[in-house]
């Protein structure tokens, strides 16, 4: 059974900083997406930051400049570093990963800015 676990939300204040981590029990299979949605209430999930295998990182422009995605493919972690954070990135956060046809979700975690 795959499992997504993230870790690292919290609740800061506007301009502060946060790390979300995930990590993927998977054996055998090579990962080909990892990515981070979020969810904020009243509001569709939507795709913050996303990295395939080999290739490059993609950002919702919301967030460009601020939020930066790492992967390590061997430990099949995922996480997202966010600088600068503002009042409207309050929302959960779901950690995501596709590979063999399939797409498998964390169970969120919540990021909460608020002064």
């Amino acid at each position: 059974q795959v499992q997504l676990v993230e870790s690292g939300g919290g609740l800061v204040q506007p301009g502060e900083s946060l790390r979300l981590s995930c990590v993927a029990s998977v054996s055998g299979f090579s990962i080909e997406t990892m990515a981070w949605y979020r969810q904020a209430p009243g509001k569709q999930r939507e795709m913050v930051a996303m990295a395939k295998r080999y290739g490059s990182r993609v950002y919702a422009d919301s967030v460009k400049g601020r939020f930066t995605l790492s992967r390590d493919n061997v430990k099949n972690t995922v996480s997202l570093e966010m600088n600068n954070l503002k009042f409207e990135d309050t929302a959960v956060y779901f950690c995501y990963a596709e590979f063999s046809g399939s797409t498998y979700w964390g169970q969120g975690t919540q990021v909460t800015v608020s002064s």
